[in-house]
């Protein structure tokens, strides 16, 4: 996927992501999904837009995601393919400090997700998936509950 990443390099990538970055994932409902919702994991890193070119050396570093540009002025890179997110939690994973949490919620959620056999395993991550909840501040503050 990615090149060859020193150590120096991960521990800084952890930094960012604890400072200016985001983990979470999103329930979105969607019928065509089986159980009517679809698990949108996203690692995402935020950077005004007047620091572009910095911010680009970051992103062509990490090579896991894309760049979009908020209306705002913000830039964000987002990483949300599950498998280049499990090889991004695996570079930072040591050094990480502020997020270490989220980061092992992730690895969890991301774990689980591929053992859902029935409407009771899908509950069971839907309650994990709301633990970032209390983990992050968010303005859309929902609880999940399966219903038959």
């Amino acid at each position: 996927m990615s090149k060859n990443i020193s150590s120096t390099q991960k521990s800084y990538l952890a930094g960012f992501l604890d400072g200016d970055g985001s983990i979470y994932v999103r329930l979105k409902p969607n019928k065509s999904y089986k159980y009517g919702f679809q698990i949108a994991p996203y690692i995402v890193f935020f950077q005004s837009n007047k620091e572009r070119l910095k911010f680009q050396k970051i992103c062509d570093l990490i090579q896991l995601g894309y760049v979009r540009k908020r209306k705002d002025g913000i830039l964000e890179y987002i990483i949300s393919r599950q498998k280049a997110i499990i090889e991004f939690l695996c570079w930072i994973k040591p050094y990480v400090i502020i997020k270490k949490q989220q980061v092992a919620l992730m690895e969890e959620i991301l774990k689980k997700k591929e053992t859902i056999n029935d409407s009771k395993d899908f509950s069971e991550l839907m309650q994990l998936i709301d633990k970032f909840r209390e983990l992050n501040y968010s303005k859309k503050r929902k609880r999940h509950i399966l219903t038959p």
